[in-house]
């Protein structure tokens, strides 16, 4: 497929630079760029590239606007590289069919348009909306409703009851719908909860590769409109994740947690359970969230440090408390009254 310049200058409403009819069948890299593909520009530490590149054109931000010579003008250039691209993915285009390996209960309702691969397994009155993909090998139990345009790659499993919205993107072996981790302790041993609600996905939602998400124990386990999930991740009974909020990989959140909107939760997190994290919040990587969070920006993790160097910090972190015994005494001594700290329920 090929467009002309002039075609996505109109089509995503950016300034065109130079040559309307050139020809576009692809994008690329600055550098070192390919002819007849399209770069984009929005590192300024990369600008020197920009009068070598090979690409065709490339889309640049207001304030390289002067040096290009051919290509487009975006408020964002990242942005407006990530709509373009959509249009060069091969993987979102499949034709409607339904392969004679697939197993598909007969009450099942498939929409026009959608492709249905080697191995799927689809259960009992479920809906799947127009224009999905249900690749191979995944399984879709009963009671699951889909929305239209949605892609499960491949080896997803979707338990009963689950509503996944439109246009979402689920990669191969997420898990959706799992038993939440309820137990409660008998003089027996441990006797398991059942988990009876389960799990509602909005629209455009992204679910990385082995993500996990349990069903709630009686409310649902919800994620909101937008939200973009990484690799690995697991999200427990209940948690709610409010829209347009982005999870790295390997992040670990605990039952009944709730984090808003417009969140970014860094690599390896992990949050304790029934918090509640506030819109527009920021977790750094591999932080250790075990209180609630107002708006704002939180690490916890030390980061790397040369053996040594770490070994002295680790002697001396075991000293605190020694340190601490020896400040109060001399304030006693002197008569000056402790200042107040932090207890353990407020760290």
């Amino acid at each position: 497929m090929t467009f002309t310049l002039q075609d996505l200058a109109t089509r995503f409403g950016l300034e065109l630079v130079g040559d309307g009819g050139s020809r576009i069948d692809g994008v690329c890299t600055l550098t070192p760029g390919v002819p007849g593909r399209l770069g984009f520009l929005s590192n300024p530490k990369l600008r020197s590239q920009l009068a070598d590149t090979k690409a065709a054109a490339v889309i640049v931000g207001k304030a390289d606007a002067k040096n290009l010579r051919n290509g487009l003008v975006a408020p964002d250039p990242y942005l407006a590289y990530a709509r373009i691209a959509a249009l060069f993915d091969p993987y979102r285009d499949f034709p409607e069919h339904r392969h004679p390996s697939a197993v598909i209960a007969p009450g099942v309702k498939i929409g026009k348009g959608c492709c249905i691969a080697m191995n799927a397994v689809i259960a009992d009155n479920s809906v799947i909306g127009d224009g999905c993909f249900i690749g191979p090998n995944c399984v879709v139990m009963q009671n699951v409703h889909i929305g239209p345009g949605t892609m499960l790659v491949a080896n997803v499993f979707v338990w009963h009851g689950v509503r996944i919205g439109a246009r979402c993107n689920v990669q191969p072996g997420a898990v959706i719908g799992s038993r939440g981790f309820g137990n409660a302790m008998s003089k027996e041993g441990w006797v398991e909860v059942p988990q009876l609600g389960t799990v509602v996905i909005g629209d455009d939602v992204e679910i990385g590769a082995n993500t996990t998400i349990d069903r709630g124990a009686l409310d649902d386990t919800v994620i909101e409109n937008g939200v973009k999930l990484d690799n690995q991740i697991q999200i427990a009974h209940n948690v709610r994740i409010g829209a347009h909020t982005a999870i790295a990989a390997c992040v670990g959140i605990a039952g009944s947690t709730r984090i808003g909107s417009r969140c970014m939760i860094g690599g390896a997190a992990g949050i304790a359970g029934h918090l509640k994290i506030a819109d527009g919040t920021i977790v750094l990587a591999g932080a250790w969230v075990s209180n609630s969070l107002e708006k704002g920006i939180y690490g916890s993790a030390i980061p790397v440090l040369a053996q040594r160097a770490y070994r002295r910090m680790a002697a001396n972190v075991h000293r605190i408390m020694s340190l601490v015994d020896r400040l109060r005494a001399v304030e006693r001594k002197l008569g000056i009254k402790p200042q107040e700290a932090p207890g353990e329920d407020d760290v």
